[in-house]
């Protein structure tokens, strides 16, 4: 592969909205990095995306597989001008049932501990630490930028109106990780504007997926779209943004 084609790595992409976005990205004619805690899953995805994907083991709550992952992209590519951290989960466990179900369990007063970690170690420290590690290859490329995959439902502004109805959902999992999430967004932003590289949460919106148990509306093609777009921005890319692809910008 030519190291002058433009490269993107994609954390959770052996499935899901991860893998729409990296087809996506593969059909913009990116070299695509399929990232996967699992490889032999990762290859799977990969190989059907084409041959301008390539697997990455990467379990972004492992410092030694995200050091791994950024060696090989170094040696490999040389090079990354679009990271994108969709990896995330709800729970650590089966899904207990609907979301209604998943609301009720994870409440404030019952919430355990240990699942709000482990949560957070995914969605929150991961993207933090995949950050860390791959960004002296997003600075030594020019028009480099970052997009992270948050949720609506990391809203605070949403969460405190008594008139919208997903307000009940919050909850200090899922959804509270997607509020810190938003957070290190603005911080990444903060620190690369001078730099210019952009940084941009977005909102896929209620996708069908394996990790509402396929309860969404939308499409995994409608809830990847938000991330293509601005990867496909290039460098005239805003920054420290927080959108959605049919409903444009979401209140922090």
């Amino acid at each position: 592969m030519s190291h002058d084609t433009q490269v993107a790595l994609v954390t959770g992409a052996n499935q899901g909205i991860g893998l729409q976005i990296a087809k996506d990205l593969a059909g913009h004619g990116f070299t695509v990095l399929v990232g996967a805690r699992n490889f032999e899953r990762g290859k799977a995805a990969a190989e059907a995306i084409g041959p301008s994907a390539l697997p990455v083991q990467l379990d972004v709550t492992d410092p030694a597989s995200i050091a791994a992952a950024a060696a090989y992209v170094d040696g490999a590519l040389g090079r990354l001008d679009v990271l994108i951290q969709n990896a995330a989960i709800m729970t650590t466990g089966a899904h207990p049932g609907s979301v209604e179900d998943y609301a009720r369990a994870t409440r404030a007063s019952v919430a355990p501990l240990d699942e709000m970690r482990a949560v957070w170690e995914t969605n929150v420290f991961g993207v933090l630490a995949v950050y860390q590690a791959m960004l002296p290859l997003l600075r030594r490329t020019p028009g480099a930028r970052i997009v992270n995959v948050s949720s609506g439902s990391g809203s605070l502004t949403v969460a405190s109106d008594p008139s919208l109805p997903y307000r009940s959902h919050f909850s200090p999992l899922y959804a509270a990780s997607k509020t810190a999430l938003n957070a290190l967004t603005v911080a990444m932003a903060i620190e690369l504007e001078a730099e210019g590289i952009k940084v941009n949460a977005v909102s896929p919106g209620f996708t069908r997926t394996a990790m509402n148990a396929y309860e969404g509306t939308d499409t995994v093609e409608e809830g990847a779209a938000e991330a293509v777009r601005l990867a496909l921005l290039g460098s005239a890319a805003p920054t420290g943004g927080f959108t959605h692809a049919t409903f444009g910008a979401i209140p922090w």
